[in-house]
This record gives C-alpha cells, structure tokens and sequence, in this order.
C-alpha cells in the first residue's frame, strides 16, 4: 500500500462540488490525526483562545474547572499566564464521579468556596464560570440549572455561568467556541441605547488600531467597545447600550442574534479578507448601512501600494499557507492568487460554507493541492513535492520546514487595509531576510 498523504487539487473539488467534498477534507468524518500541528486546534486548553482563555474574557471572572486530572492538567499553559493568575480553581473528579455524577453535589459548595476565598484576598470576582468536559456531556449533566444552584448558593450578586469543553459537540450546531461566545454577551442586561456606542464583537483579543475604528470615531461615534478592552466588569456591562454590533468572526454571529433579540441591538459583519477590492467593497457596503461617510482613500492606496512592491519585488511568488493563523486559509489563498501569486498547497479543514474560496480558486490556480490538517494520512505528508518559496501559519512551518515562514496568528487581530498591508510587508521583508 503506498503510503501518501490524501490530497485533492481546488479544480477536483470544484468539479466534485458543494455537497460532495471528500470526506478526508472534512472534520468529523474519521479520526482525528493530533499532529504538533493541530494541537491548537483540536485540544480546547492549547495555547491561542481555546474554551478555557475564551470564558474568561469578562473582566472581574473566574473559572472553576470540573474534569479529571487529565483534563484539568492541559490547563497549566494558560494558568502560567500573568494575566490568569489566581483566576482558574479546579474540581477534580474521581471514578466514583464518572460513573455516578456525584460530583454535581459538591459543585455549589466548591463555587461558594472560591468565592469566600477570593473575597477575603479583596478580589472577589463578579462571575464564575464553570468549565466543564466531555464527562458531563456524555452524562447529561443540565449545566444550567448546576449554575442557577450556584447562584442560589452564593445568595449575592455574583453571577455564575456554564462554560463547555466538548470536544464531542465540535461538528454540532453550537460547537464550544460558539456556546462560550453566547453564553458571554448573555451576561449583559438590557440598558438604555446610547446612539455614539458601537461593539465590535467576534474575537478575544482586540483589532488592532486601525482604519476601521478611524472611520467610526470620523463618522461620529464616540465608544468603541470589544470585550478585550474592558478594565472592570461594569465597563464590560456598558456593551449593552450600544447602538449596533459589528460581528467580524461567524462563530459570534449566534450571540450577535442573541443580543439583537434580547437586548435589541442589530448587527452588521464585516468578513476578514485580503483582497483589497473587496475590502473596499465591503466597507462601502457597511457605510451605507449603517448610515455612515468612510474616508478610506489613503488607507486603500497604501494596501495597494503593499501589494505591488511585493510582485516587483519576488514576481512569481509561490506559497504554501495553513490554518493555524489569523486568516482563513481558503480566502487568503484566492486573495493572492487573484494578486498573480501562485498559491502551491493549502493544509485546512474544508468545510462546506468555504467552497465559493475554492470553486473561485479553482479558476485560477487549478492546481493547488488541499489537505485536510485532522487527516491521519497526513502522518505520511511528503514535502519534496512542494514547490512554495514561502509559508504562511504555524501550521505551515511544520509541514514545510526548509522554507521561511511567517506564523501570522498573534492574539491582536490585524483586519481590513492594514492587515493586508503588514501582511505584504511581513512577506516582503521575511523574503529579503532568507535571501539576503
């Protein structure tokens, strides 16, 4: 038997079509291959936003996690943080706990004890949240009427809130970094609408400060809030008098419906994307419904002047790009194929809303291999048929080691022109560096 990894080209694909992508590209469909690659993928306590980091977002929380010490142990990168300290409690659960959920019992004494701990220390927090694994899921463990038992408990105003680590639930309709975004913003509570106040919504880490925040203060707005930069809890329950949401991660966007709903602020989403008609496409877009005049002319001109000192500078440039960093995969690699870059392989999970990347691709760049990250064939992976000068992802610069690459998957988000142009930039002088 030849042992290969499983690949497919963006023109196989695009032939096969939307609703016959192969199962090897697919996550869920098969086992799971944990590489170094996709640790920070798969596993919820991995270093970058994972369940754990995510539910800790609001200012002034804690977490109480309840697992066995398996679970509980991955935790240790992110406690060794300076930012979590004295910030994650555990419960840990035995054999006993496994079989018969005994352990539900002591989860509101376990809560009010943190709690009396943290107060007398002069740091009692304003929300718990409760981390729980697929343990409970296979139990049916109901986390919320555990959480309305805490409440109860602590009989004050400290709120108390679910937080999954189902690692079972990640093919379903609310996976666990879409739950944990909902369950943040349900904390909010209906306030008085504030026309200058504006959220964006999406990521843990905050946009960078950019064009796009530039536009929103020139159009008027005076608050720009994300939950990232919330100090203290009360400025983080000020999100609810904003005037509209601006959602720039589809995992948020069941929050965001949430929030439009019960606390009547709309939405508008704004895609990440890295090419710059589009991005000026897309902000036209978004000022004429929101109502709003964007100036946007230098910033559009300097992406653009990015993009060309790159083609002059390495014509012929060929990439290789993976998941693991802040772009999606598939658009990036469409992005700079419509630049007149060659895009080699692509290592990414294709899931089936990301085929209008890859049937447009396909049009362009017919020949660009796709493999699934999550592949267990990917164990046989051979880089000597790569022809890429360069890799983009973290990902990337495991599978293709000889070339230079360019992580790109810091916690602060670049976005928009000027994340298309420190994009190009990085690229250009990680180039001039590896030749020089």
């Amino acid at each position: 038997m030849t042992r290969t990894a499983v690949r497919y080209t963006a023109a196989k694909i695009a032939e096969l079509g939307k609703d016959n992508i192969p199962s090897e590209l697919l996550s869920g469909h098969g086992l799971v291959y944990s590489s170094p690659a996709t640790l920070a993928y798969n596993s919820p306590g991995a270093e970058g936003f994972g369940v754990k980091r995510a539910g800790l977002s609001v200012p002034e929380s804690v977490m109480l996690i309840v697992s066995p010490g398996c679970c509980g142990r991955n935790t240790s990168i992110v406690s060794s943080m300076p930012q979590y300290k004295d910030r994650f409690f555990y419960l840990m659960m035995d054999e006993t706990d496994l079989v018969t959920g005994r352990h539900l019992k002591r989860i509101p004494d376990a809560v009010c004890e943190v709690v009396s701990h943290l107060e007398k220390k002069g740091n009692k927090p304003r929300v718990v949240m409760i981390c729980i694994t697929c343990v409970d899921a296979l139990l049916g463990t109901d986390m919320e009427r555990v959480c309305s038992a805490c409440e109860r408990a602590l009989n004050d105003e400290t709120r108390v809130r679910p937080c999954y680590m189902y690692a079972l639930t990640r093919e379903g309709r609310r996976p666990p970094m879409v739950h944990v975004r909902q369950t943040l913003y349900s904390l909010l509570e209906p306030m008085e609408k504030d026309p200058r106040s504006v959220n964006i919504i999406g990521n843990f880490a905050p946009l960078e400060d950019g064009e796009l925040q530039k536009m929103l203060f020139a159009a008027g707005v005076k608050h720009i809030r994300q939950i990232s930069t919330c100090s203290t809890y009360e400025e983080f329950l000020k999100m609810a008098s904003a005037n509209f949401n601006i959602v720039t991660n589809p995992e948020v966007r069941a929050a965001a419906h949430d929030m439009s709903q019960r606390l009547g602020i709309p939405y508008i989403e704004l895609t990440r994307v890295h090419d710059v008609k589009r991005t000026a496409l897309q902000y036209r877009s978004f000022a004429n419904a929101a109502g709003m005049e964007f100036d946007f002319s230098a910033e559009e001109a300097e992406a653009e002047k990015a993009v060309i000192s790159l083609k002059e500078a390495y014509p012929g440039l060929t990439f290789n790009i993976g998941e693991c960093l802040n772009a999606d995969p598939f658009e990036l690699a469409l992005s700079l194929a419509r630049y007149g870059f060659g895009v080699d392989e692509i290592y990414g999970t294709l899931a089936p809303e990301k085929f209008k990347y890859v049937s447009k691709l396909a049009e362009l760049s017919p020949d660009t291999k796709i493999y699934c990250n999550m592949d267990p064939t990917m164990l046989y992976y051979d880089v000597s048929d790569s022809k890429a000068h360069i890799s983009l992802g973290k990902d990337a610069a495991f599978y293709c080691p000889e070339i230079p690459n360019i992580a790109w998957n810091s916690d602060i988000q670049p976005f928009g022109f000027q994340g298309i142009t420190k994009l190009m930039n990085e690229i250009n002088k990680t180039m001039k560096e590896a030749r020089a």
